[in-house]
């Protein structure tokens, strides 16, 4: 498989510490990092900025807001850019809806929601899976209920993706209900182009909106810079509350950010190439007859035995660094980004020796 142009991705922050010799020989399957590293263009206009490194970045974020705007065909006044979409999350719990009502989340998935709707009070409910897909359904009649409601679509630790179905009528319940529904769409560059996205459903009158981050395929995951898509008056909700901070979102990743959103090459080429990672990966597993959850996105989850003792030595023993999914709600599967083949086999034939030793 030929790599998407750019360099290898900077390791970036560890659980480990990485004064400890050999550190930085981990293999690091663990954070949905890209392999596949940050277009030229971006890191071209990173280094440029370092010589006024002594000067602040612009508050208001606006030659970025005005590039996304042009990328999604709304006005910027559409569009909220913050330090990561995790500063969304966050702003979004402090600024959207009833906020006397608990927020309504998913069981299973990435724990920043809950924990943003916790840390300030407004306290939340979550909707457990169904199987290992997200019971839309159930959320969607529970939603009015509630002061808010988040979902992460494509899943993180499935992978999988609502269909246009759901994801209309998820819409169609905020609508009439009034309740805002923040939509993480952090690994949508990587599903296929035809998959249905929050920015399909934008131009209604419900309260949605869409979360994105060019951590993930953009390969600028140090750099932290997230944005969010969605109607005016709830976009000047989010942008007033990141003024609390604001020079948050700093001089390299706005100006990366940028120049990344104008490589339209790069990014195409970190999609193919994920794709065919990912067919390769899958057959892989199927002609050793492990079991695996169907994704659209840049990790795959594993199914295995005893997967918190198989997390602890795949990093003790081997030094590999995946994912328990089981933290997440989902038991019985690890989580492992698509990284270099190489670093793929190696975690599969470790996870073969570590079930064979048990």
């Amino acid at each position: 498989m030929t790599p998407a142009a750019g360099h290898p991705a900077p390791a970036v922050g560890t659980s480990f510490n990485t004064s400890v010799p050999g550190a930085d020989d981990l293999i690091r399957l663990h954070l949905s990092e890209s392999p596949h590293g940050a277009s030229e263009a971006a890191l071209r206009a990173a280094e440029r900025e370092l010589g006024r490194a002594n000067v602040y970045p612009d508050p208001e974020r606006q030659e970025l807001a005005r590039a996304l705007a042009a990328h999604w065909d709304v006005g910027p006044d559409h569009i909220a850019v913050a330090n990561g979409s995790d500063e969304l999350v966050l702003a979004t719990a402090l600024t959207l809806g009833d906020r006397s009502l608990p927020g309504l989340v998913t069981d299973g998935t990435f724990p920043g929601y809950r924990a943003c709707l916790e840390l300030i009070g407004r306290g939340c409910a979550a909707v457990p899976p169904a199987g290992t897909a997200v019971d839309v359904a159930s959320f969607a009649a529970r939603l009015p209920g509630h002061g808010i409601g988040y979902l992460c679509n494509p899943h993180n630790p499935s992978g999988a993706a609502l269909t246009r179905q759901e994801l209309a009528a998820l819409v169609d319940v905020s609508g009439r209900s009034g309740v805002p529904l923040v939509c993480d769409e952090a690994y949508m560059e990587f599903a296929d182009p035809g998959t249905p996205q929050t920015r399909d459903l934008l131009d209604g009158d419900a309260p949605v909106v869409a979360l994105r981050t060019f951590s993930k395929a953009y390969g600028l995951a140090a750099l932290r810079i997230g944005y969010a898509v969605g109607r005016p008056d709830l976009i000047a909700g989010l942008r007033a509350a990141l003024r609390a901070l604001p020079f948050s979102v700093n001089r390299l990743g706005q100006a990366a950010a940028t120049a990344a959103l104008g490589d339209r090459d790069f990014v195409d080429g970190v999609r193919r190439a994920t794709a065919e990672r990912r067919r390769w990966f899958v057959g892989e597993l199927d002609r050793r007859g492990r079991a695996h959850l169907p994704s659209v996105t840049n990790f795959v989850a594993v199914a295995a035995r005893d997967c918190a003792r198989a997390q602890d030595r795949l990093a003790a023993d081997f030094g590999i660094l995946v994912r328990n999914a089981g933290l997440f709600g989902f038991p019985g599967y690890l989580r492992t980004s698509l990284g270099d083949q190489k670093d793929l086999l190696r975690f599969l034939d470790a996870l073969d020796e570590i079930e064979k030793s048990a």
